[in-house]
């Protein structure tokens, strides 16, 4: 299995706010394009431990077609040192898709829609909201694009993506995968049965 270098995007107003964004194309905002600035620099200064410059040329750059994951990887890929446009787009990288609650908070969706919330909450991985995905159907677009790997690559994508991929590639259970932690301004390694976050804390998803 190839090892994966993958950022989740900065950091969006929607992010901020605690919205449920899914495929709705929300640009990053000021601290966003920070966070992506910021991994593109401590990679340079050699403050990621086994990831360097060196490391990452030639390997290929997928980001998902979504706005903020294309204006991270052009941020980090141009403090790289590399053409900011030097990268691929695949949609089997774009978020999980949360349908007819994009846009709301959590508590917005728990009172409109106490059912589903409850649902949702008994089984985050096999739940599919209204008009969305579960994370069992991003799960089979995200291993067809694996599928397609011949070796290591960097990815910029969504939480969702990581949380599919933890589960693909670093062997995390599925009620362990769907609560995870995936954080912004961070850097997650992925190889067979293994993952790890680098360096220090981030943004949560909602």
């Amino acid at each position: 299995m190839p090892t994966l270098y993958f950022l989740r995007h900065g950091e969006t107003d929607w992010n901020a706010e605690g919205r449920l964004q899914g495929q709705t194309d929300i640009p990053l905002n000021d601290k966003g394009r920070a966070q992506a600035a910021g991994i593109a620099r401590s990679i340079r200064a050699g403050h990621i431990s086994g990831v360097s410059v060196e490391t990452l040329t030639g390997l290929p750059f997928v980001a998902s077609p979504m706005s903020r994951a294309r204006e991270t990887m052009e941020i980090v890929r141009d403090g790289l040192g590399f053409s900011a446009q030097g990268y691929a787009v695949d949609d089997r990288l774009k978020e999980i898709g949360f349908g007819r609650w994009e846009g709301s908070v959590w508590r917005e969706i728990q009172e409109r829609d106490p059912g589903g919330s409850q649902a949702r909450e008994r089984d985050k991985w096999n739940y599919v909201p209204p008009g969305g995905e579960s994370y069992e159907i991003v799960q089979s677009r995200v291993a067809e694009w694996l599928s397609t790997l011949t070796g290591d690559a960097c990815i910029v994508a969504h939480g969702g993506i990581a949380r599919v991929l933890l589960v693909l590639l670093a062997d995390l259970p599925r009620k362990r995968a769907v609560s995870a932690d995936v954080w912004q301004g961070k850097l997650l390694r992925l190889g067979e049965g293994d993952h790890d976050w680098l360096p220090g804390p981030g943004h949560l998803d909602p």
